[in-house]
């Protein structure tokens, strides 16, 4: 009930609820409230994610599946990647459309101009997405809004630092 807490803490109206998608969860989350915004469901919209371990369950899991990194160290898109390396935190983005960021005076830190979700269907397991896939959410996300991938200054990725999932 997170969510309906924080609404309720902040006196916040409007869509509110959890997303729980695995490694992108943020992401989705973020996703999700970028389309409220474009829909005019919503005037400013919190996105964000939360990690916390409530145990060694998760941990063991992990290990188990070599996902782990044995030096303790997250290596993503390296040679020397050997699995993730977990901590708990806490991010958290306040949303606006630009426009009425820029007539209400607010500092603008960065500007989204595109996200996109999917889901890669059967691949080579959990630590090995889809390449395809990927591909083809980052060129229909480019059509979509008729964007020049030669323009684009950032990109937020995901690396789990393993050898078969960051490739």
């Amino acid at each position: 009930i997170i969510a309906s807490r924080l609404s309720y803490f902040l006196n916040l109206q409007g869509p509110a609820f959890v997303v729980n998608t695995g490694c992108s969860s943020s992401g989705v989350a973020l996703h999700l409230a970028c389309e409220s915004l474009r829909r005019g469901e919503t005037d400013l919209a919190l996105g964000g994610g939360v990690f916390a371990v409530m145990g060694p369950t998760p941990l063991i899991g992990l290990s188990q599946t070599d996902m782990l990194a044995h030096s303790g160290r997250c290596r993503s898109f390296d040679a020397e990647a050997d699995g993730m390396a977990m901590s708990e935190g806490v991010g958290m983005v306040v949303l606006k459309r630009l426009r009425d960021a820029i007539v209400d005076n607010d500092p603008i830190y960065g500007v989204i101009k595109a996200s996109g979700i999917n889901q890669d269907g059967a691949s080579n397991g959990i630590t090995a997405p889809s390449g395809s896939a990927q591909q083809a959410l980052i060129v229909d996300t480019y059509k979509r809004v008729g964007s020049n991938p030669e323009h684009i200054s950032y990109i937020e990725a995901h690396g789990t630092g393993t050898r078969l999932g960051d490739p």
